[in-house]
C-alpha cells in the first residue's frame, strides 16, 4: 500500500512530563489501525495532534508524498483529515442538516450535498431519523450520525476517538459493522479504543502506546468457513 502520512520524531510533553516520543509513525492509504494503550498514555492526544487540535514537536511530516507540517496546520490536511470525538457534538438542527454541515461549510453544491447526505444516511442506517432532533437520539444513533457526517466529506484520514466506548449491545455492533466499509472506499482509519472486537477485526493493524513508545502488530485475515 502507498504511504498516506509519515511523521518522524514526534514528541509530546506536558511541562516536565514527556507523554510520548515516537521515532516514526506511518499510515498507509486505505488501511485500518487501532490505537491502544492504558489510560493516560496519550491515545486521544495523538489523535488530536494528527487532527491539528493539539501541538507537538515533530522533525519531519509527509502527506501523500509531499513534505508538510503539523503546525501551522496546512490546508491540505484540513481538507483531508476528519476527527470524530468520543462524545460527538450535535447541532440543534435536523439530523440531515447535521450531516450536511461540513459539505455546506466547504461550499459543495446543494444538489451534490443532498445526494451525498442521502447516501451517508443510508450507509449509517439513520435515514429514518432525517428530520429528528439530536436530543431525541440514543448514544448509538448519535455515533452513527457522527460517522455519516464524517463520511460525506470523503476523508483520506479518519480519526475515531473511542467510537464504541459509550455503547453496548446492538448499538455497539452496528457501529463496529460500519468500520470495514470505510477503508473499502479508500479512507485510512485510526481508532483509539479498548474494544476487543474492534482490536481483533481482520486486516487491522494494532498501534500500541506503551512507556511513551509506539509498537505495531498486524492482525491476520480470518477465514470464513
Amino acid at each position: 500500500m502507498t504511504v498516506l502520512l509519515s511523521i518522524d520524531g514526534l514528541k509530546k510533553a506536558f511541562g516536565e512530563r514527556q507523554l510520548f516520543e515516537i521515532d516514526r509513525l506511518e499510515l498507509r492509504e486505505g488501511a485500518a489501525y487501532v490505537l491502544t494503550g492504558l489510560n493516560g498514555t496519550g491515545k486521544s492526544t495523538l489523535l488530536r495532534i494528527l487532527a491539528g487540535l493539539e501541538s507537538a514537536e515533530v522533525d519531519n511530516v509527509s502527506f501523500c508524498g509531499a513534505a508538510t507540517s503539523l503546525s501551522p496546520y496546512p490546508r491540505i490536511l484540513r481538507e483531508a483529515v476528519v476527527y470524530v470525538h468520543q462524545h460527538p457534538v450535535m447541532f440543534s438542527t435536523s439530523i440531515a442538516d447535521n450531516i450536511a454541515y461540513g459539505l455546506n461549510a466547504r461550499g459543495v453544491a446543494r444538489e451534490e450535498a443532498v445526494r451525498r447526505v442521502d447516501d451517508a444516511m443510508q450507509w449509517a442506517g439513520v435515514a429514518h431519523l432525517r428530520r429528528s432532533k439530536p436530543a431525541t437520539l440514543s448514544g448509538g444513533e448519535k455515533q452513527r450520525v457522527a460517522l455519516a457526517r464524517a463520511k460525506v466529506l470523503h476523508p483520506k484520514l479518519l480519526l475515531l476517538d473511542e467510537p464504541t466506548a459509550n455503547l453496548d449491545g446492538a448499538a455497539r455492533e452496528q457501529v463496529i459493522a460500519l468500520i470495514p466499509s470505510l477503508t473499502a472506499t479508500g479512507s485510512t482509519v485510526v481508532m483509539a479504543c479498548h474494544d476487543r472486537d474492534l482490536i481483533s477485526l481482520p486486516n487491522v493493524e494494532r498501534l500500541k502506546l506503551r512507556d511513551g513508545r509506539l509498537q505495531a502488530r498486524q492482525n491476520r485475515l480470518r477465514k470464513v468457513v
